[in-house]
């Protein structure tokens, strides 16, 4: 990457000027408060739930409620079918089966209420006593909202000795943008994430053809071994949502989705992180061109107020191994418009798919604006492509409001090595003078 000069960064110091006083930072995840505190762990593995007492299996085809003073246990494929309502009480806990790839199932047309509390969450987690990634299958909800495939999808792939009866519960997608599938609040998914032969890993959160009334809030997705939170058509929002450590992709949408991501946090590890490429934001409108029609949206994101970090101790060494790719992927035939967002940590910051033509036309649909790129090996790039001037020119130019920093993780975040309750916001007035890009990764 060509560089002009190397900056020095300042920090911008405000305290005692009139008029200038913030009580948080504008960038990444923003609250008065730290919104993670009491509801999300860092740690489930030093979590005991307790013993299931309760069995769910098969269809619930009549609206049912799960209670808090249960242990409930996820056996085989469970699907909420015939337009029923799955209610479940704050603190509940579910339990996916491992031997038998437990996983839930909302189908099309039937809704999920799991409305915690940020004392009280609801739980999805490992039946194993020594937890691990891919432990049980994951949830999936599917609406009738609009995708660019031909015809409506399935995922009945990822369900393995499907009974026969249950492949109308497995399609997705319709004409009804404005559906609602329900509310997922307060909820916490552990260890999903299981390997099937047919379709790789489950997801730990699978929202397929989800239409714009379903909420999606305050939902923490770790140690999954396939992606956290993957979106397929439809036009869901997703607030205060966080992927903790997940070995595939944070955050996927694809086939067609017009979606919000915000005030969102991911955290990868590159010792546990995907060799097919995982990202912290991954937006595509195909896995294969002749899958989807063309004449139909691409997908489109709007993300703002996100945080994406990369959690290494030797990021130089890391990035030299290859454990460390970029951090934002933008495929063919998509827009996305990503502001205040923060990227620290990858190789580089964002990747363009190959087939993305570096035009004015495309560049307009692909923005990024007010970011902050951190301590990353390189910012914006075409893949496969090591010459950036292009976008470093257009992503460059001061009408963006874009800032770089080189600096380590514990002095640009409050306190990420909490265990208990860190803090993955921007330290206030962590904001540098400068829109020019530093020589990053350097001796």
């Amino acid at each position: 990457m060509k560089k002009s000069t190397k900056i020095i960064l300042l920090l911008f110091v405000v305290f005692g000027v009139s008029g200038t006083i913030s009580g948080q930072q504008e960038k990444g995840i923003v609250g008065i408060d730290n919104w993670l505190n009491n509801w999300t762990q860092f740690r489930p593995n030093q979590e005991y739930y307790g013993e299931p007492t309760q069995i769910l299996t098969g269809r619930i085809t009549e609206d049912t409620k799960l209670h808090k003073r249960y242990t409930y246990l996820l056996l085989g494929s469970v699907f909420v079918a015939n337009q029923a309502t799955l209610t479940i009480e704050p603190g509940t806990v579910i339990i996916g089966d491992y031997k038998t790839n437990g996983s839930l199932t909302i189908a099309k047309g039937s809704k999920i209420m799991a409305k915690g509390l940020e004392t009280d969450p609801i739980i999805f987690t490992s039946s194993k006593s020594v937890k691990r990634a891919g432990d049980w299958g994951g949830i999936m909800i599917l609406g009738d909202a609009p995708t660019n495939k031909f015809g409506n999808g399935s995922v009945s792939a990822y369900l393995e000795q499907l009974d026969p009866a249950n492949y109308g519960n497995t399609n997705y997608g319709g004409d009804n943008i404005e559906a609602s599938s329900g509310i997922l609040r307060y909820v916490r998914i552990e260890y999903a994430g299981k390997r099937t032969k047919s379709a790789g890993y489950f997801n730990g959160l699978l929202l397929a053809g989800v239409g714009k009334k379903t909420e999606i809030s305050h939902v923490m997705v770790s140690f999954a071994a396939g992606d956290a939170f993957k979106v397929l058509g439809g036009a869901v929002s997703i607030d205060r949502a966080v992927s903790y450590k997940s070995n595939g992709n944070d955050f996927k949408f694809n086939y067609g989705a017009q979606c919000e991501l915000t005030n969102s946090l991911a955290v990868r590890s590159p010792y546990i992180s995907s060799s097919e490429g995982s990202r912290c934001v991954k937006v595509m409108s195909y896995e294969e061109p002749g899958e989807v029609d063309l004449s139909k949206k691409g997908t489109s994101l709007t993300a703002k107020n996100l945080t994406l970090l990369n959690d290494s101790e030797d990021l130089k060494n890391d990035i030299s191994m290859g454990l460390v790719r970029a951090g934002v992927y933008v495929g063919h035939f998509t827009s996305l418009d990503m502001e205040k967002t923060v990227i620290s940590g990858f190789n580089p910051a964002v990747i363009f798919d190959s087939k993305v033509h570096i035009n004015q036309e495309n560049l307009e649909k692909i923005k990024f604006s007010e970011m902050y790129f951190n301590n990353c090996n390189g910012n914006i790039f075409v893949e496969n492509n090591a010459n950036n001037d292009d976008l470093e020119n257009w992503y460059g130019n001061s009408a963006f409001f874009n800032v770089y920093s080189k600096s380590p993780n514990a002095e640009t975040f409050i306190d990420i090595r909490n265990e208990r309750r860190p803090d993955f916001r921007l330290k206030i007035n962590k904001i540098i003078a400068t829109n020019n890009d530093p020589d990053l990764i350097d001796d």
